[in-house]
């Protein structure tokens, strides 16, 4: 099958060997349409050393080292240009920690297809839900999404989602090069370019399901990163100013 007939997603990873093999074995079982690139951070857990394990003989998935932590952004950034330059017709998102379902996946690829620019797996809109979370995760998510609306206008329930699927024309038209957000700020900004640039958004519900491993690489200077970059976002939709300078 061409590329342009293909999807790519993204998977960063930072110490998650012990998820990272179902989540592989899943996402490439869910469609054939689909390959996958590992970018992994130097994770001292040796990721890497099992994801090149399970490369091997799977020309399917393909894997990326990096010489430590380099951020969220920048690893998404990488591999997103990466699914554009090899001619992939879609490129997505996916966290490594299983929680989201490699059964969604072809869910995503179905909103593509029936011609959304940008699928996103949402918690927020009707069926979508999160297991397993405590209240204050639930609260703070909640009010991040909220946050953004109130800042911006866009209409995206699920601003944060970071499950999501790209048409590869799209992607091209947002000038990754100039995003600047490092953290998971990263996916409010490419919602608001693509929300901006007039593009089809569908959110198609999923269940979050929270890590059973590993710890969340959510903290502080991530949260307020967010806060400021949106507000600023916020200031420049107002005035009707591109986000991409």
């Amino acid at each position: 099958m061409d590329t342009s007939e293909r999807a790519l997603f993204v998977v960063p990873t930072y110490n998650e060997r012990a998820t990272i093999e179902p989540l592989l074995r899943g996402v490439l079982a869910a469609s054939d349409r689909v390959d996958v690139l590992v970018i992994d951070d130097a994770s001292p857990d040796r990721t890497a050393v099992r994801v090149a394990e399970l490369a091997e003989g799977e020309p399917r998935l393909s894997l990326v080292v990096r010489s430590g932590k380099q951020g969220l952004g920048s690893a998404y950034r990488f591999g997103l240009g990466r699914a554009l330059a090899a001619g992939y017709g879609a490129a997505g998102e996916m966290d490594a920690d299983l929680s989201h379902d490699p059964a969604d996946v072809p869910r995503l690829l179905a909103a593509l297809d029936a011609g959304a620019d940008l699928a996103i797996g949402s918690r927020y809109v009707d069926g979508g839900r999160i297991a397993g979370w405590p209240v204050h995760r639930l609260w703070l998510s909640r009010g991040g999404n909220a946050y953004v609306a109130a800042a911006t206008g866009c209409p995206v329930a699920d601003a944060t989602a970071g499950f999501r699927l790209y048409r590869a024309a799209l992607l091209a038209r947002l000038d990754l090069a100039s995003v600047a957000s490092e953290g998971y700020s990263f996916q409010v900004e490419l919602v608001l370019r693509a929300w901006q640039a007039g593009a089809r958004i569908d959110e198609v519900p999923v269940t979050f399901t929270e890590r059973r491993h590993g710890a969340s690489k959510l903290g502080r200077a991530v949260i307020l990163e967010a806060v400021a970059r949106v507000a600023g976002w916020g200031w420049r939709l107002r005035r009707g100013r591109p986000l991409a300078r």
